[in-house]
């Protein structure tokens, strides 16, 4: 029967080869003979029989070599020429003497040095006490005793003295075998510094430290949230002819991973892939993580496949991770699998899920997942961190869910463990403020102001909103006056936001606007301006209107050329209007606005503004017009696609106004009854209409 005693059992530690049968033993093949099988008196066989060889066993006794267990195919009494012959009698497990044989054997003797180790971790750290305790063990210590009691102890300051202890009265074979067992210790503390050094000893000493001394340290600076150390300790072994093997290797994916360096932890990745290690949960979560920051969201899905093909079984933690990732990705709805199959594999959602999901619904605008999610957290006792209150309140500001986030900012303010800060106040005057409601922003604006909160910029460019839906125009200048005031430079969401204003102000206020806008970005306030001029020279209107779109975000590029298109319609100037639609098209910040099969020509809405909308429609209706005044034949179908929704603050939507909008031009288009959003006219209709139509005129936004 063999034994083995890994002097450092861990995802890093293997067994110690060198110990061969005198120092290992593995506690789970101890005295099968005695516990494997019932006798039966009548069927025994001689391949079921199991024989012991008798043997006193004290704890100050050297142990045997080996405990023999009979061969079926060499008996006992067989004669084998290559073995001596030794005596064996069978013992009944049931007797009362063979309880007396388990308390000489090697379990006994086990459970005691444990007991040492125990009475070593709660004793004083004195040589003396120390002294005392190992003293049980007499004059004749074995090496194999040392390495038991120093590898169950968890007492880092007591384990030393032991250590020393038994250096001084041992003469080893293998003196490393006791460094390890002692570098274990400091690891279950999670105290690298001690570990260290220690190793620093073992080279004042000259013992030479080997794979298992580094695992260990590698080990014990991962247990301890120091990937770096652990690639420092890793990078070091070649120094001392020491080479890593495949649980090592898996193991830094983790720490390459958690130290920053992703290439290095890629590359063992796929270096593990090919040579099929053994990869650890904890491994696998990190490379999820990685794939994740790394915007490789598709990877965190493969590493996810991978590890269950290889049969390892997720853990929570795995599972936390890859639903952040899919939160971060904006992916809901594969969060919402990756969730359900959580549950339904027996595991229960803890904190951190719920804080995943939370985010992973509010990012993407889920906001009866996200709610139903909130209210779960609410009846498991969970608190909410401001963190991801906030998060729920910047959803209802999205989705305009007003009512909703009004109950989450008492629940906020009663919880006794979140204080609302600046995001929150922010949150909620953007929601206050798209839905109109002047009164209950102002206050929200002052109760942030009472708990110590300067205004930032997306607070302001929310009450700017909020006062120009209010037709407020002096408003909208004293909020821009305190903007200055507060040294904040106005960025290009916050002049759009101006822009906006304009487009639903009265004619007489439009130059106090134009005068904050020119302060605010003077290639805007120079556009605006010439837009309002009567007469410019040829060209200057579209060159000024290009620099401007050259000059800001990408994002709100099509946010500027609704609301210039808008202010043009509003001003019945058609003919900008055109230009700054043609502009979008050429400069590529409209796109898919036709398309055209060979049965069905569409004009495509969605994406614009009402003004836009309209002319996009003036304009495509001028090409149809064209097009059968020249005899080209049109398709069988003509379509308008306005799309279905509406505004979230807002109960109307594109489809509604052009409804009314087609029925003024006495336009032959009809909405579509199995196509939402979609205004469908024939061949024959479209061209009696467009050869009767005169020009139409756009109708003030």
């Amino acid at each position: 029967m063999a034994y083995h005693l890994c002097s450092s059992p861990s995802s890093l530690c293997h067994d110690h080869h060198y110990l061969h049968n005198s120092l290992s033993f593995s506690r789970k093949s101890r005295l099968r003979s005695f516990n494997s099988f019932s006798f039966k008196p009548n069927s025994l066989s001689l391949h079921s029989r199991t024989f012991l060889q008798i043997t006193h066993v004290s704890l100050e006794d050297p142990i045997p070599q080996e405990t023999q267990k009979a061969d079926a195919s060499n008996p006992p009494n067989s004669q084998d020429p290559d073995r001596k012959t030794k005596s064996y009698i069978w013992v009944n497990p049931r007797s009362p003497r063979a309880s007396k044989l388990r308390q000489h054997s090697y379990d006994a003797r086990y459970a005691s040095l444990v007991k040492i180790a125990d009475s070593l971790d709660s004793c004083e750290a004195t040589e003396e006490d120390v002294s005392q305790v190992l003293r049980c063990l007499g004059d004749k210590i074995l090496e194999q005793d040392a390495v038991i009691v120093l590898n169950n102890m968890t007492n880092p300051e007591t384990a030393l003295l032991a250590f020393g202890f038994f250096r001084k009265r041992l003469k080893p074979s293998r003196e490393v075998i006791l460094y390890n067992v002692t570098l274990k210790v400091f690891r279950k503390c999670r105290n690298l510094d001690r570990a260290e050094k220690l190793f620093d000893e073992m080279l004042e000493r000259g013992v030479k430290p080997d794979n298992i001394t580094f695992s260990t340290i590698i080990s014990c600076a991962r247990v301890s949230s120091l990937p770096n150390k652990a690639v420092e300790w890793f990078e070091k072994m070649p120094e001392f002819g020491c080479h890593p093997d495949d649980v090592t290797y898996s193991a830094m994916i983790d720490a390459y991973g958690r130290a920053g360096n992703v290439d290095m932890a890629l590359k063992l990745y796929d270096r593990a892939r090919t040579e099929k290690w053994r990869i650890d949960p904890v491994t696998f979560s990190t490379l999820i993580r990685i794939y994740g920051m790394s915007g490789n969201f598709d990877g965190c899905l493969n590493v996810y496949e991978e590890m269950k093909a290889l049969g390892v079984k997720p853990n929570l933690v795995i599972y936390n991770t890859l639903l952040d990732a899919m939160g971060r990705a904006k992916r809901p709805w594969q969060a919402k699998n990756i969730y359900k199959e959580m549950t339904n594999n027996g595991l229960q959602p803890s904190w951190g899920t719920y804080a995943a999901l939370l985010r992973a619904y509010g990012r993407a605008r889920y906001a009866e997942d996200a709610l139903i999610v909130y209210k779960e957290m609410k009846e498991k006792g969970l608190e909410l961190s401001v963190v991801l209150y906030n998060t729920l309140l910047a959803m209802c500001a999205d989705v305009g869910y007003t009512e909703e986030a009004a109950a989450i900012f008492e629940d906020m303010k009663s919880s006794g463990n979140c204080m609302p800060d600046s995001w929150t106040f922010s949150s909620l005057i953007t929601i206050y403020s798209c839905s109109g409601k002047v009164s209950e922003a102002e206050a929200m604006l002052n109760a942030m102001l009472e708990a110590g909160f300067e205004p930032n910029i997306f607070v302001l460019t929310s009450l700017i909103q909020c006062y120009g839906k209010a037709n407020r125009t002096d408003e909208v200048v004293r909020t821009f006056d305190r903007l200055l005031e507060l040294d904040i430079t106005p960025d290009d969401r916050f002049c759009g936001c101006m822009l906006n204003v304009m487009t639903q102000s009265p004619k007489e206020e439009l130059g106090k606007l134009i005068d904050c806008i020119d302060k605010a970005n003077p290639k805007l306030g120079n556009v605006v301006k010439l837009l309002l001029e009567e007469q410019n020279g040829e060209g200057t209107f579209r060159k000024e209107a290009s620099e401007l779109f050259d000059s800001i975000s990408a994002d709100v590029k099509k946010a500027y050329c609704n609301c210039l298109i808008d202010l043009c319609v509003n001003l019945n100037l058609l003919e900008k209007a055109c230009e700054l639609f043609d502009l979008g098209l050429t400069l590529e910040i409209y796109i898919d606005i036709q398309s055209k099969s060979p049965t069905q020509w569409s004009l495509h809405l969605k994406s614009l503004s009402l003004g836009a909308a309209l002319t996009a429609l003036h304009i495509w209706m001028n090409d149809l017009s064209k097009a059968v005044e020249v005899g080209e034949e049109l398709p069988a179908v003509l379509g308008i696609n306005t799309g279905h929704g509406k505004h979230k603050y807002s109960d109307k939507g594109l489809a509604s106004v052009f409804e009314s909008h087609l029925k003024e031009l006495n336009a032959p288009f009809h909405e579509a009854p199995d196509k939402v959003g979609w205004f469908l006219t024939t061949k024959v209709a479209a061209t009696s209409w467009l050869e009767s139509r005169s020009a139409p005129e756009l109708v003030a936004v």
